[in-house]
């Protein structure tokens, strides 16, 4: 999701400079052992729930944060798996915005069957099978999924 706090406030004072941006991720699983994913209004790829850290919020409560607002799902039992950074993880926005992202990726759980798209910002939700992932991922997920040996 956007992190509307604050990397929007920095965004006023440094204009679209690479801003340095820790957030997380979510590997969150179903009781059928499937991935949950979001399709993204903007990029038009298929990606893991994710989103900046906000002050004072932990990276799990980020993880958490971000898979409820993309999702609308309550996951639970994080667990933490890899860290992302490096050159591979700048990234430009269609408005010119750049990051330098650090993206902490955690393995969690749900019950919920109930996907509630964000508006604005996700089209679709869905679970996918580990052995059907979807093929048009964006670059930060696919990385993810390499990291985590899951493709």
């Amino acid at each position: 999701g956007d992190a509307m706090g604050y990397i929007l406030n920095l965004r006023k004072k440094v204009g679209h400079e690479p801003l340095i941006s820790p957030g997380a991720a979510g590997l969150v699983y179903n009781a059928n052992a499937q991935l949950l994913f979001v399709y993204r209004s903007d990029t038009h790829l298929w990606g893991l729930p994710s989103g900046s850290k906000e002050i004072g919020e932990s990276l799990t409560e980020t993880a958490h944060r971000e898979i409820l607002e993309e999702t609308g799902v309550h996951a639970v039992n994080f667990k933490f798996k890899t860290l992302l950074s490096g050159p591979s993880m700048q990234f430009s926005y269609p408005n010119g915005d750049q990051i330098d992202a650090v993206i902490a990726v955690y393995q969690a759980f749900t019950q919920d069957t109930q996907l509630t798209p964000q508006v604005g910002e996700t089209e679709k939700v869905a679970f996918f099978d580990l052995d059907q992932l979807p093929t048009k991922l964006t670059d930060f997920s696919h990385q993810i999924l390499e990291a985590a040996e899951l493709v």
